[in-house]
């Protein structure tokens, strides 16, 4: 999937368009998740940033509807699902009426509120002006619909707890180390479950230049089953940051396994995307899926019920049987990355065919202080 398949884009590209309203078909396969991931995300407080132009960013109406549904309505109108899925396809689709009518009813409580990134620095010895940047989001659903049990208490242990985890010890261990060279950042995120709202917010309004940001290092959601033999990163972009990444795990004798579902998309859904937009090298690290303890049967049994029966629902909760020394071993790995990083005097870019190398390049000229020779092209090593 590329940008263009997320929901989000649909709903910026209607708005473009002037469309009174976008309705997203939902289906799970492509989706990557079920109908109860996208009402339990939808049906509560709703957020934006202030923007000055709302209407250029979001259509009036938003809204989704389950695939039988949207069915229905083109039966009733003498074609076909299918047939339009594989018409939409084509450059010289049209646009076909529907034999329907929305009427729409609604009161909404609107107010503006304050949230907040929260973000910790530790200057760098001898560069402070560059940095290195650790995220992960602090916020979830909060209170929503009740699960089948009653529970209304959408906790988000893992999306993203444990990626918060990871970041409060990754200061922790920065701060009692040898004071690294460039400044190393420390940044929980708000708003992620409700489109990278706090990333977006962070990327327009940046503290550090992006342009003197060697790297992103993003954790979501990580690993509570133990040591795993690999690692991966959401999507497939191939950048300087991810060599850096393969050739620390390889020191410690673990693999990179590329993202195994990139066709869900998930290189656009965590908050690593907002600043790649703007040329950071940024990425989302994803704990293995070859584990010590069950291999390959017993990750792909686990993150197929977390994504049916947890993400995005009350069940996503402490459990006393998680083991953390897989986690352990992923932060470690984390930080050699960021170590390396905050200790080199390297630039990692994007590839040459990357969407993000433009915003990257043009950028350069606030980084001539650093020889252009320290700037290497991916896959290059030294």
């Amino acid at each position: 999937m590329t940008y263009y398949g997320r929901w989000t884009y649909k709903y910026e590209e209607g708005a473009r368009q002037g469309a009174l309203g976008v309705l997203v078909i939902h289906e799970t396969a492509p989706a990557s998740y079920g109908w109860a991931t996208v009402k339990n995300s939808n049906t509560n407080a709703m957020f934006d940033i202030v923007r000055k132009n709302p209407r250029g960013e979001h259509p009036p109406l938003e809204g989704w509807i389950q695939r039988d549904l949207a069915a229905q309505l083109f039966t009733a109108s003498g074609t076909s699902f299918e047939a339009m899925k594989e018409a939409a396809k084509r450059k010289d689709f049209k646009p076909v009426p529907l034999k329907a009518a929305l009427d729409v009813h609604g009161s909404a409580k609107t107010e503006v509120i304050t949230s907040h990134n929260v973000v910790g620095i530790l200057p760098g010895a001898a560069r402070p002006n560059e940095t290195v940047i650790y995220t992960a989001h602090w916020d979830h659903l909060g209170i929503g619909l009740p699960d089948a049990s009653g529970d209304r208490i959408y906790n988000g242990a893992i999306d993203n707890g444990t990626g918060l985890a990871q970041l409060i010890e990754q200061a922790r261990a920065f701060a009692t180390g040898p004071r690294p060279q460039r400044s190393v950042v420390f940044m929980a995120v708000t708003a992620e479950e409700k489109g990278l709202l706090g990333s977006e917010y962070y990327a327009a309004n940046p503290l550090y230049p992006a342009a003197l940001t060697a790297g992103v290092i993003n954790t979501d959601v990580l690993g509570v089953l133990g040591p795993a033999k690999d690692f991966t990163i959401r999507g497939n972009q191939k950048f300087g940051l991810l060599d850096i990444l393969v050739e620390e795990g390889a020191k410690r004798g673990r693999r990179y396994t590329p993202d195994p579902r990139p066709e869900t998309g998930g290189f656009f859904r965590s908050d690593h995307f907002t600043l790649a937009k703007v040329g950071i090298p940024a990425m989302s690290f994803g704990p293995g899926q070859d584990l010590v303890n069950g291999g390959v049967a017993r990750a792909k049994a686990w993150s197929e019920n977390y994504t049916a029966k947890m993400y995005h629902q009350p069940a996503d909760e402490y459990s006393p049987d998680w083991d953390f020394t897989g986690m352990a071993e992923d932060a470690e790995l984390l930080h050699a990355v960021g170590l390396r990083l905050a200790n080199g005097s390297d630039w990692p870019n994007w590839s040459a065919d990357s969407e993000f190398r433009a915003a990257r390049d043009r950028s350069a000229s606030e980084r001539s202080s650093v020889p252009a020779a320290s700037e290497k092209k991916p896959g290059e090593r030294g």
